[in-house]
C-alpha cells in the first residue's frame, strides 16, 4: 500500500506556521486570525472548506478517488484545536506571546499545524476511497466548542463513520505515543456553593450568622466525598480553587462563595459527588443557621471515552509508525477533562497522545507559563494522521 508518505512535508514552513500562531494566540471563540491563516494554508493546497461552525470553526474536506462533496463515499474526521489560555507567557524565546495575557500553554498551536501537515500529504496524493474531513476547533478551553459545532450541524452537514484526535502530552517523550480503550480524560463539572448568613460588626459575632467559618467547615467535609466516599479505584477528584468574602477585616460580611470543580471517569462518580455537594453544604449551612445554594455551572464536559475498536486501530497505527515499543496502547487516564468527549458520544472514535516531552523543559507541563509545542511533533503527527486515514480507508474497504 502507498501510504504517500514519500510526499515532501514543508517542515520549515510548517514550523513557521505553528511558531506565528503561538506569537499571536486568540482566547475561546476569538480565533478570527487563526482561522483565517488555517483558511489560507488549506486555500493554498487546493482543499475547499466551510467556516463559521461554532462561530471560528473551520472543516476542510479532501476527497479520495472518484469522490466529491456529492459522492464522499465513507469518512473519517480528524479534529484539531485552536484555541489559547489566558496566560501570561514567561519564555524568552522569539516565538513568545505577543498579545498581552494569552498563551498556547496547551499545544493548540501544534495540534493545529499536525492536521494542515497531514492535508498536504493527503491532498498531494488522493489514492484512498473516501473522504476525509479535517476539522478545526475552536473554544476547547473552557467553551465547549466542539459542542457549538456539533449544535451547528457538523456531522449532518459533515457526517463520518469515525472520528480522531490527538493531544500533545509531556508525560511522554517526544517520538512516544499513546492510547487507550474507555474513558482517557474525565469529565469535568464546576460548582459554585454561596453561603448565606448575617453581617456585623466584628467585635459583636453573637449577633451576626457568620458565614465564613461555615464555608471553611464545608470545604473541609467535601474533601470526604472523595476520600470517604469513592471507590478508591474509581478515580475522582474534588477540587475548591476560589472561597471569597469579605470586603474589611472589621466587618464579618453576610455572605461566602466557594467555587470548585468535580472531576470523575465514571458518571456514578459523577452524580454521588453532585448529590454529595448538595448534601455536605445543605446540613453543614443549616447546622450553624445559615444557608447554602449550590449551583453547577452551565456547560462542563463528558467522559473522553474510547470506543473499543477505534482506540485499537489507533494503537495499531501507533505500533506501526513509532514501534511496539514506543506505542502505549493501555496508557493510565488522566484527569483533565477535553471536550472532544462530545463528539465521542456522537460518532465512535478515539483520542489519543503523541509524547511532547515537556517541551524540552523537565517539569513544565500543560497550562504552565513557560509550557511549548515541541516541533520535532510536527512531522510526526502529520505522517500519523496520514497514516491512520489511508488505513481507515482500506479496512472499510475489507468490510
Amino acid at each position: 500500500m502507498n501510504l504517500a508518505e514519500g510526499a515532501a512535508l514543508r517542515i520549515n514552513q510548517l514550523t513557521a506556521f505553528r511558531r506565528d500562531l503561538h506569537m499571536h494566540p486568540e482566547l475561546k471563540y476569538e480565533e478570527s486570525r487563526t482561522a483565517d491563516k488555517v483558511a489560507a494554508y488549506l486555500a493554498a493546497l487546493g482543499i475547499p472548506m466551510v467556516r463559521g461552525l461554532g462561530a471560528t470553526g473551520i472543516v476542510a474536506s479532501i476527497h479520495g478517488k472518484d469522490r466529491s462533496a456529492g459522492n464522499p463515499g465513507p469518512a473519517v474526521g480528524i479534529r484539531a484545536d485552536m484555541d489559547a489560555l489566558p496566560l501570561q507567557e514567561i519564555n524568552p524565546f522569539a516565538h513568545a506571546s505577543r498579545n498581552e495575557g494569552r498563551m498556547h500553554a496547551c499545544g493548540h498551536d501544534g495540534h493545529t499545524t499536525m492536521v494542515l501537515g497531514a492535508a498536504e500529504l493527503l491532498a498531494a496524493n488522493r489514492d484512498f476511497d473516501g473522504t476525509v474531513h479535517l476539522i478545526f476547533q475552536p473554544a476547547e478551553e473552557g467553551g465547549a466548542g466542539a459542542r457549538a459545532m456539533m449544535d451547528e450541524g457538523l456531522f449532518e452537514k459533515f457526517p463520518c463513520q469515525a472520528v480522531f484526535a490527538l493531544h500533545n502530552w509531556p508525560a511522554l517523550p517526544q517520538g512516544q505515543m499513546g492510547v487507550r480503550v474507555g474513558p482517557i480524560m474525565a469529565a469535568a463539572r464546576m460548582f459554585e456553593i454561596v453561603v448565606r448568613g448575617r453581617g456585623g460588626h466584628a467585635a459583636l459575632p453573637h449577633t451576626t450568622i457568620d458565614p465564613i467559618p461555615v464555608a471553611c467547615a464545608i470545604v473541609g467535609q467535601l474533601q470526604t466525598l472523595v476520600s470517604r466516599g469513592t471507590d478508591p479505584l474509581d478515580a475522582a477528584v474534588l477540587t475548591v480553587g476560589s472561597i471569597q468574602s469579605g470586603t474589611s477585616a472589621n466587618i464579618i460580611p453576610d455572605e461566602a462563595r466557594i467555587q470548585g470543580t468535580c472531576r470523575n471517569l465514571t458518571e456514578a462518580s459523577q452524580q454521588f459527588l453532585m448529590d454529595g455537594l448538595r448534601r455536605i453544604s445543605s446540613h453543614i449551612a443549616e447546622a450553624h443557621f445559615a444557608t447554602a445554594e449550590v449551583s453547577l455551572k452551565p456547560g462542563g464536559y463528558p467522559n473522553t471515552s474510547n470506543h473499543r475498536k477505534e482506540a485499537q486501530f489507533m494503537g495499531e497505527v501507533m505500533r506501526e509508525l513509532v514501534g511496539d515499543d514506543k506505542a502505549h496502547t493501555d496508557v493510565l487516564p488522566a484527569m483533565t477533562a477535553e471536550d472532544f468527549g462530545f463528539m465521542l458520544q456522537e460518532v465512535p472514535g478515539a483520542y489519543g497522545w503523541i509524547g511532547n516531552g515537556a517541551g524540552g523543559k523537565p517539569g513544565v507541563g500543560l497550562h504552565n507559563p513557560g509550557y511549548d509545542f515541541n516541533d520535532d511533533n510536527l512531522a510526526l503527527g502529520a505522517r500519523f494522521w496520514n497514516r491512520l486515514a489511508r488505513r481507515w480507508f482500506e479496512t472499510q474497504a475489507q468490510r
